[in-house]
């Protein structure tokens, strides 16, 4: 639209319903140090009311014809979205502009929700396999917004304030930062006659800009009695935008994405070290981290840690054609299968035009996949294992475990 909306739909035949839903660039990287965990708190703070609906009222739209509303917020967009049959979608689109355009920021209601936050942040901390991966999110991008956590500490949301949420609308839910994105039973002749009616006023305004990432790395362990000690691992990998995307995720995906991957073979089926361990690639629009992740008794983690060092070396010698073959086919089968769902279909349309202004083919992404070679994953696992700046997070009975420094004089040996 001209103030910068976008509209992106795709009509998947045979279904009767359908998924929508507005991506905001505003995610927990958006935030000031001092506004950590706001944009989390506006997502809560959407379903509370608006100047035509109240909370109730709000929920009753779609419940009333059967669909769903819903929410999240990540460190790079936060989105609300509904799901709902086809004749309905108007409803949905009109209830997501609602809360969007119309919050009212009831102050009763920030209290409320205040406290469902703090319990939120209350049980994460109380999780380990959770909480370990904000505390490596830390440690590789240390002192940045990539680096916080989205809830944000309890001292910050315990002291925001209705004018900090509206701050943060003003200052970042723009129209140019908004995507209307919808699949299943649409028709988008109708979603761009909506979203000019609703949206089509708000002014343009500048984009939100962000500090390009580094991945600093670093070493975060904290002791405490638990049944298990937790080891997560990053290494720093390419961001989304980058080519070299699809190797390191078909690399994550032989080294530790499955029953029959590396990791999985040689530290669970082969030693017993653990129940849990798996790798994997997250991306961002600048960088990334290749992550691998276990869980183990206290005097098993020195030995379940050198293996993993070990494998990652290892791979870059001796990775076949058919572990790349069968990666590939993982990775294709998960992307297909995946987008049968007009839900997961709706969020790749959102992140593909937030990212590239594009709806590339799905077949160009495919190829993409195919085109990857074992000559390529080896490449890659080289740097890995032996270049890429990395983080550590330990968690439990850790003692014992080795140091960060230890696991790089393992990598140069």
């Amino acid at each position: 639209m001209p103030n910068g909306f976008r509209i992106v739909s795709e009509r998947m035949p045979g279904l009767q319903s359908a998924s929508i839903g507005i991506w905001v660039t505003a995610g927990g990287r958006h935030e000031r140090i001092e506004q950590n965990g706001i944009a989390h708190f506006l997502e809560h703070m959407a379903f509370k009311g608006t100047k035509t609906r109240s909370a109730l009222q709000i929920a009753e739209a779609i419940e009333d014809v059967g669909g769903y509303i819903n929410a999240y917020t990540s460190r790079e967009v936060t989105a609300y979205y509904a799901r709902v049959l086809e004749a309905d979608v108007p409803l949905a689109v009109d209830v997501i502009s609602d809360i969007l355009l119309n919050p009212v920021f009831d102050p009763k209601e920030i209290e409320v929700e205040r406290g469902v936050i703090l319990q939120e942040i209350g049980q994460a901390n109380d999780t380990p396999d959770d909480v370990i991966f904000d505390w490596l999110q830390e440690e590789s991008y240390r002192d940045q917004p990539l680096g916080r956590t989205i809830l944000g500490p309890s001292e910050r949301v315990s002291a925001f304030s209705r004018d900090d949420l509206a701050g943060f609308v003003s200052e970042h839910y723009r129209p140019g930062q908004m995507i209307l994105s919808a699949a299943g039973a649409v028709d988008h002749d109708q979603l761009v006659r909506l979203a000019t009616e609703l949206f089509g006023d708000l002014p343009a305004g500048p984009a939100s800009v962000v500090a390009p990432a580094r991945f600093t790395g670093g070493e975060s362990r904290r002791i405490k009695s638990l049944e298990q000690a937790h080891f997560a691992l990053a290494l720093e990998s390419p961001g989304y935008c980058d080519d070299e995307i699809y190797t390191a995720q078909i690399y994550a995906n032989a080294l530790g994405g499955g029953m029959s991957s590396r990791l999985f073979q040689q530290v669970r089926e082969l030693r017993g070290l653990c129940y849990t361990i798996f790798a994997q690639t997250g991306a961002y629009a600048d960088t990334g981290a290749t992550t691998i992740y276990a869980g183990t008794s206290a005097e098993q983690i020195g030995e379940l840690a050198g293996i993993t060092i070990d494998e990652m070396k290892r791979a870059a010698e001796d990775m076949t054609d058919a572990e790349v073959a069968r990666a590939r086919a993982q990775m294709k089968a998960g992307m297909l299968m995946g987008l049968e769902s007009p839900s997961n279909r709706a969020e790749r349309l959102a992140r593909l035009v937030q990212i590239w202004d594009k709806v590339p083919a799905l077949e160009e992404t495919v190829e993409r996949i195919d085109a990857v070679t074992v000559e390529a994953v080896r490449a890659f696992a080289e740097k890995i294992a032996a270049e890429a700046p990395a983080a550590l997070a330990l968690y439990g009975p850790v003692e014992a475990a080795p140091t960060l420094a230890e696991l790089q004089d393992r990598r140069a040996a």
